[in-house]
């Protein structure tokens, strides 16, 4: 009787558990202000601009109350908050503009993509003011603007922003600004925002080439794959921010309000037409990083491929003098040259001839 034969299965490890951290899903209900930003400013600073083709005011203060105070109605006033973190100040702006609680909502919320918002007395518009501050670091900042009659509300993050020629062009009464109503001064304001956009575009061409020099140059260490990966992610945040922006000043633009006037239009156009051009260079900039890798990875492949071919000719040259070696260090009694005066040099002298000979077609073929 044959004896059964167990087969002892083999063991598998266990997997270790892989903990997954559970983001915290906020059901708050609509119109719930939270700041989701992470430039936590203590104190809302509050910037108030009245001006007309004649006169001009410029003052600074700590409570929005204070900008609600308007004596002259014909005025322009532009009311910059500087903070979001404030939610009461906020909220005190929203209650005296009478403004629909989703849009304070998308006010303090920093992750609200670029969109426009049309009200029967006020237009909503959320984009990104993007800068390199002056440590070169990639800026993105989240701005929302009211526009109704005869005032226009900036909300920023923080203190700082790329609007200070814009202030000076109202201050010295210089362009058409000081002449023209609120809906001007809002194409101002997106106008500096988009020049900006072409700043960075410059800077990151200039960076891709630079990156390329060396690439090309044969001097890239591995810290270069950080610099490529960094300028991916400014390209990728830079297309997050600009595209849906285009589509925004392409709906102001066909958009019947009466909160815009005919002329304003033209220069909205204009500004389209520049966002196109910044939306097409980003294309262009993306393929051109994204490739940047590439020639990365060739480079390296080019250079084994160098340590290779040394290696392969190195072995190429020694077989055969392995071989002669091999030949003649057997340990057979009759070997006819063992037996010769000078037969030891005469294989060092086919050994050499041998060497020079393959290092001759090796140049000879261009190997070397």
């Amino acid at each position: 009787m044959s004896k059964r034969i167990k087969i002892k299965k083999p063991r598998i490890p266990k997997i270790p558990k892989i903990k997954l951290a559970h983001k915290k899903i906020q059901n708050d209900v609509p119109g719930t202000l939270t700041y989701t930003g992470s430039k936590e400013q203590k104190h809302v600073t509050v910037e108030l601009i009245d001006y007309s083709p004649s006169t001009h005011k410029n003052i600074t203060v700590d409570d929005v109350s204070q900008a609600f105070n308007k004596k002259h109605p014909e005025e322009i006033s532009w009311i910059n908050v500087n903070g979001l973190s404030d939610i009461d100040q906020i909220e005190k702006l929203g209650d005296h503009y009478k403004l629909h609680p989703l849009i304070l909502e998308d006010i303090v919320d920093t992750s609200q993509r670029p969109k426009i918002d049309e009200y029967p007395d006020y237009l909503f518009i959320v984009f990104k003011m993007l800068y390199y501050n002056s440590e070169g670091v990639f800026m993105n900042e989240h701005i929302s603007l009211v526009l109704g009659e005869n005032y226009l509300i900036t909300f920023q993050e923080a203190d700082g922003d790329v609007f200070d020629s814009l202030r000076q062009r109202i201050a010295n009464a210089k362009g058409r600004v000081r002449n023209a109503g609120a809906d001007y001064l809002m194409f101002a304001i997106m106008d500096a925002v988009v020049d900006h956009y072409f700043t960075l575009i410059e800077t990151m061409s200039d960076r891709i080439e630079s990156l390329e020099d060396i690439l090309f140059s044969n001097t890239a260490d591995q810290d270069i794959t950080q610099d490529i990966q960094e300028l991916k992610r400014e390209v990728l945040r830079l297309r997050k921010a600009v595209f849906p922006f285009r589509e925004v000043v392409n709906r102001l633009e066909k958009i019947d309000s009466q909160l815009i006037d005919e002329r304003t239009i033209t220069y909205i156009r204009d500004l389209y037409d520049h966002v196109t051009q910044v939306t097409d260079s980003i294309d262009i900039y993306r393929e051109m990083t994204w490739g940047l890798m590439d020639m990365y990875m060739t480079t390296i492949s080019n250079k084994m491929n160098e340590v290779m071919k040394v290696l392969t000719i190195m072995a190429s040259i020694f077989i055969p003098l392995t071989f002669m070696a091999g030949i003649y260090g057997m340990n057979f009694e009759y070997i006819p040259e063992l037996h010769l005066k000078y037969g030891y040099y005469y294989l060092w002298a086919a050994m050499i001839l041998v060497f020079l000979g393959l290092l001759y077609y090796f140049k000879r073929k261009k190997w070397l």
